[in-house]
């Protein structure tokens, strides 16, 4: 059994920097277009050096791909496209010798179709046994022509599949992923040694896919809009089934971070309680637009929601499903929602990249734990995928009205001079890096104190050896309209001016960190943030 760990203590996730990789993007290490775990065992010193505490790596495992491998065929083995189960098990190793902790993503919810369980359950047939696993059941209809339900998809389409003797199978997403029934204990047990598994080759911590849709109403009720209980949202059965993993996780020292969209505050929190998840993601900040009156109104909301649990906030401007933030923030509308995505939305970069660099500051500043998406920290914009590349479903189950989430998957651009900005070595990549990609390379950023890894760099280095940061209480300060300002612990403030003309800044000893310079009267210029100390 692996112990927990025993080199800091043990609420080290309340307050960590937690930098996001998506694998297949990250860095190719075999030059096969594809990136992999031998491409992120090269850049581990990078990762040290950006000063992030630890990694979640989305889905390794053996999977077709067909959702981004959110369709996981196997959970114990990584699939050869990034390399094979020893070569995460160095991974993991390597990345602890240089103090930083492994976080993997599990896909309870669902399984590939390619799964040995769904393929058993389709030759089983019927009332079978191995159907019981999944939610297979008779059409309505006449001759069971038709779904189920009418339960709307987390994709767009269909949210039922009829299979060739006359069943249908329920799959929130798409039919590629049919939905396992959490209400089996074979269901129950697989997913607990699933964890063991992982925790045994020493990570420190599972993300939760889709953590409030594994419960299904029994009765497969139709939808009916604003009716609760949701037949498949937030079902009170799975506080019981994160009670049970919550003792899995104690028995290694590890810990959860939840994917969980709930409007409901206290319904949200009910997860956080002390024998359930750690953390969850926090979407409302996410989705939030750039408009200081409603940034603070969510911070409070925030705030407020985790304390009646003690649980830490996690604070996040992109991950691997949305919209990158400097494209977002460079809109005239600057919030996030995945209805209202759309083709050719107009947006100015320059505008997009200063409220970036303050939204990092912002980000931060902020009581509990941070996550930051690969690219985030070299200021990528959302790529403008060719059409004949996309390979996400979202946008072939939109009939192509959605443009998907390719965009902010684009693989990274590490050097500027190379071929493909260095991301492996002559094949082009499995999406196209967009002609200006050189421009963010990693190596050019280097060499730019002011470029945006810099700022990151500098951040990071100073929330890890500053007191006032991470965990802990915020107080507003008095502020212009449009401007928002708060302390920290041992005299540290955090200024962000969102409005639309230069502010003067608050008695202060020293400004440690600025997203971009003072004007000539060492005003705060619009869209940019500062740190100050007493």
């Amino acid at each position: 059994m692996a112990a927990p760990d025993s080199h800091r203590p043990d609420d080290w996730w309340r307050d960590a920097v937690i930098y996001q990789v998506y694998p297949r993007s990250f860095a190719d290490g075999d030059g096969d277009g594809t990136g992999d775990l031998a491409g992120v065992r090269a850049r581990l010193p990078y990762l040290a050096e950006l000063g992030v505490d630890a990694v979640w790596f989305t889905p390794w495992y053996v999977s077709p791909l067909v959702d981004g491998g959110y369709d996981v065929a196997d959970y114990r083995t990584v699939d050869p496209a990034f390399g094979t189960l020893g070569e995460a098990e160095k991974l993991i190793a390597e990345a602890r010798e240089l103090g930083i902790r492994s976080i993997v993503d599990i896909v309870p919810n669902h399984v590939s179709d390619q799964h040995v369980w769904f393929r058993e359950a389709l030759a089983a047939g019927p009332g079978s046994a191995a159907r019981e696993r999944f939610h297979f059941r008779p059409g309505r209809g006449a001759g069971g022509e038709l779904p189920p339900n009418d339960w709307p998809s987390q994709f767009s389409g269909r949210t039922w599949t009829r299979v060739p003797d006359g069943e249908w199978y329920l799959h929130l997403f798409t039919p590629e992923q049919p939905d396992l029934n959490w209400a089996h204990p074979e269901v129950r047990r697989e997913h607990e040694d699933v964890l063991r598994f992982w925790f045994e080759r020493g990570v420190a911590g599972v993300r939760i896919d889709s953590a409030a849709l594994l419960a299904k109403d029994p009765a497969l009720a139709d939808f009916e809009e604003g009716v609760d209980p949701h037949p498949y949202i937030d079902q009170d059965e799975l506080h019981d089934i994160y009670r049970s993993w919550r003792t899995v996780a104690d028995e290694y020292g590890a810990v959860f971070v939840g994917e969980v969209w709930l409007p409901d505050a206290e319904r949200f929190a009910r997860y956080l309680r002390p024998d359930e998840l750690h953390t969850a993601f926090n979407f409302n900040f996410l989705t939030c637009p750039w408009e200081a009156d409603r940034l603070r109104r969510t911070i409070d909301d925030t705030l407020a929601e985790h304390a009646p649990v003690g649980a830490p906030a996690t604070w996040v401007l992109c991950n691997h499903d949305v919209t990158r933030t400097v494209t977002r923030y460079g809109r005239e509308d600057t919030a996030f929602d995945f209805a209202k995505k759309a083709f050719d939305t107009p947006t100015d970069l320059s505008v997009g990249t200063r409220r970036a660099r303050a939204a990092a500051l912002l980000t931060l500043a902020l009581p509990g734990s941070v996550y930051v998406y690969q690219g985030e920290e070299l200021g990528l914009p959302e790529a403008d995928v060719p059409l004949d590349r996309i390979q996400d479903p979202m946008h072939f189950r939109s009939g192509g009205v959605d443009p998907g989430r390719d965009g902010c998957r684009v693989p990274l651009p590490w050097s500027a001079d190379a071929p493909y900005c260095g991301f492996g070595s002559e094949t082009e990549p499995w999406l196209p890096q967009p002609e200006g990609w050189p421009a963010y390379a990693a190596d050019r950023q280097e060499a730019d104190p002011e470029s945006m890894l810099s700022l990151y760099r500098r951040a990071l280095l100073l929330r890890r050896s500053t007191d006032g940061f991470g965990d802990g209480p915020l107080h507003w300060l008095p502020a212009p309209d449009g401007v928002l300002a708060f302390r920290r612990a041992a005299g540290l403030t955090c200024v962000v001016n969102l409005s639309a003309e230069p502010v003067g800044l608050p008695a202060h000893g020293v400004l440690l960190l600025g997203s971009g310079p003072l004007d000539a009267d060492g005003r705060l210029p619009r869209d940019t943030a500062v740190w100050l100390r007493d």
